[in-house]
């Protein structure tokens, strides 16, 4: 048995391949220090200027603040209507909130988890991220260790946090490539939350000074201009400091299709400027590429022979669709995309099970990557049943 089992082979079958013809299109060009455009569908990289050089993140970092909540809600510790209390850190006349962005809060005072949410989206605010950390963790710095273990969990090696909020720490370092994991994680885990995103206009209604009252009439409108510019745009987050410059994370769908991109570095004069340059980023990618869908869930991609299974094979499937995402002047030609699995498969294989995986390569440059599953479900044969198989092998009859 195990000299048969070490006998087992990885296959690869060649599903599809077309001509090679070459082509290309112009370089995007930025004036920011860092640029990152992807695909949500593919993963494929479109643009990459810089991807993955550490810089600072500004408030962009409030998005692993927002994720590592999401997680809170996701699992029942915490709902929407959750009060948290505000400590002296995150007072509005702590000298740290005089030049950042913030709600407006007092200590002692109390605001909803969802506040928190849309003050952190809409608003940036500072003083709500130390809330939401000090009512999680019980320290900013604790949550720092949060933020850091959720960062590793989800494909971030890099990216270090110094606290919350983003103001200027030297551990507070991500690079545009992990900025981009961040947005795709919170795109496809948190559904019932990401519509916040889009939110254009916050008005907080529970401001406890005077001053904050009259402070707060005039901020309700959210820093992320690509809003009000783009139609389709729907997230994520800006940021600025004076060293960093201006940066943005930004996904639009248009016409059932989503980008994320990330800008980082851009001395731009404002808010303005930067949703003007994401926005030609996007645009970019809109224009000079498209997607193909090869395979959906459920299509009879190949059949793997199962050793000692009660059927002789199981038939293997993607679990969502497997995009390619290509130049429109080029389209498909030079693809190859191939089916990676051991032949035979060991039964039991249950339904869902990853069985191998499936790979397109254009022109000899790998373009998408997913695991195949099993689509049905083989179980092992009876002991009889293993015996006459063990026979005809060895009689070289299979």
């Amino acid at each position: 048995m195990d000299a048969i089992i070490r006998g087992m082979k990885k296959k690869i079958f060649i599903l599809l391949l077309t001509l090679i013809t070459t082509s290309a299109h112009a370089d995007f060009s930025t004036r920011a220090k860092s640029a990152f455009l992807i695909d949500y569908n593919s993963g494929a990289e479109i643009v990459a200027k810089n991807a993955d050089t550490l810089m600072p993140p500004s408030s962009m970092i409030k998005l692993m603040t927002l994720a590592v909540l999401f997680d809170e809600i996701k699992s029942g510790h915490f709902t929407m209507d959750d009060r948290l209390t505000v400590s002296e850190n995150a007072d509005y006349e702590n000298p740290m909130w005089y030049p950042a962005s913030k709600i407006c809060l007092v200590a002692g005072q109390t605001l909803s988890v969802r506040d928190a949410i849309l003050g952190l989206i809409v608003l940036s605010g500072g003083d709500a991220s130390v809330v939401v950390a000090e009512n999680l963790a019980g320290s900013e710095s604790a949550f720092t260790e949060m933020m850091q273990n959720k960062a590793r969990s989800i494909g971030m090696p890099k990216s270090t946090f110094g606290n919350a909020s983003g103001l200027p720490n030297p551990n507070n370092l991500m690079t545009s490539r992990e900025l981009a994991t961040l947005a795709t994680h919170i795109i496809s885990d948190y559904p019932e939350l990401y519509p916040l995103f889009a939110t254009k206009r916050f008005q907080f209604e529970e401001y406890q000074s005077d001053w904050c009252r009259e402070w707060g009439r005039t901020h309700t409108v959210s820093y992320n201009k690509l809003l009000f510019i783009m139609p389709g745009a729907d997230g994520l987050k800006t940021g600025h400091t004076d060293d960093g410059g201006y940066g943005m994370v930004a996904s639009a769908n248009i016409g059932g299709r989503r980008l994320i991109g990330v800008i980082n570095g851009f001395n731009g004069k404002n808010h303005d400027a930067l949703a003007a340059e994401m926005k030609k980023l996007l645009e970019y990618g809109y224009a000079n590429t498209m997607n193909h869908t090869f395979y959906n869930p459920g299509d009879n991609i190949v059949k793997i022979p199962v050793w000692y299974g009660r059927e002789a094979e199981v038939v293997a499937t993607v679990e969502k669709p497997f995009v390619v995402t290509v130049d429109k002047t080029s389209g498909t030609n030079g693809v190859r995309v191939v089916a990676r699995y051991n032949d035979p498969a060991a039964a039991p294989v249950m339904a869902g099970d990853n069985v191998g995986e499936i790979i397109a390569y254009q022109n000899g440059r790998e373009i998408a990557r997913a695991p195949l599953v099993a689509q049905n479900t083989v179980k092992k044969s009876v002991l009889f049943g293993r015996l006459i198989k063990n026979i005809r092998v060895i009689f070289g009859l299979d």
